[in-house]
């Protein structure tokens, strides 16, 4: 997979060269391109933003860099995402989804944002998604960008050792995921719970089954279907 990065923080997204992700950039199994959108402007002061149309607090990001820089980027195998709070919600599904393309382009917006006339554009030539990472603003589209292209990016087969471990995660299945222990079997007077080491893997899966049922009930209910909750 193939993924472009446009950004006017090129530097913040040097936390892809480590762990996982790193590992599998370094052995070409996610070819990630970063880009500084300021090397797309032509003034002496690279300037990216603009007064808003219609006055107002802010600055908005102008058009015209990030119209060459799409233009430097997009194939005809392009998905382009656009982090937004204005967008659709990012799930696990949507990772997963986006896991299967074969170039993802994210565009970090800053200030009060980008100039529409980018998205409808670019509507034009790829198919473009605007997506949020949850109902609360961040500065800009970088931290949701580098959240997204992790989720993704891990689900990408070679990037996580043992794709099994993929399948238990939460919210793989609707489902948190159940808590993990591992040894000492008592730790500070905790015990790790008995039938984890019983080895009875069938008490052992019920169990987990169980746990997950117990701790998306008290977290998140809303993921659960009604039959689970109780609800008539």
């Amino acid at each position: 997979m193939r993924i472009d990065v446009v950004t006017i923080f090129p530097e913040f997204f040097s936390v892809l060269d480590v762990s996982l992700l790193g590992r599998a950039r370094s052995g070409g199994v996610l070819d990630i391109r970063v880009h500084d959108l300021r090397d797309f402007t032509h003034d002496r002061h690279r300037t990216v933003d603009d007064t808003p149309a219609g006055g107002g607090a802010g600055m908005v990001m102008k058009p015209e860099p990030w119209g060459e820089a799409l233009d430097a980027i997009l194939t005809l195998e392009s998905t382009v995402v656009f982090p937004t709070p204005a967008g659709a919600l990012f799930t696990q599904g949507t990772a997963r989804d986006l896991s299967e393309r074969q170039h993802l382009v994210f565009c970090c917006g800053r200030y009060e944002g980008i100039d529409q006339r980018v998205i409808e554009h670019t509507r034009t030539r790829a198919e473009v998604l605007e997506l949020s990472l949850g109902d609360y603003v961040l500065n800009g589209g970088e931290v949701a960008a580098m959240a997204m292209i992790e989720a993704a990016g891990r689900l990408v087969p070679g990037v996580v050792g043992n794709p099994e471990s993929l399948v238990e995660e939460s919210h793989e299945d609707g489902l948190l995921e159940y808590p993990s222990y591992t040894k000492p079997a008592v730790w500070r007077g905790l015990e790790t719970p008995p039938v984890l080491l019983s080895g009875n893997h069938a008490a052992i899966a019920a169990w987990r089954r169980e746990q997950q049922l117990e701790r998306t009930r008290r977290v998140r209910p809303e993921l659960l279907p009604h039959e689970e909750t109780g609800d008539a």
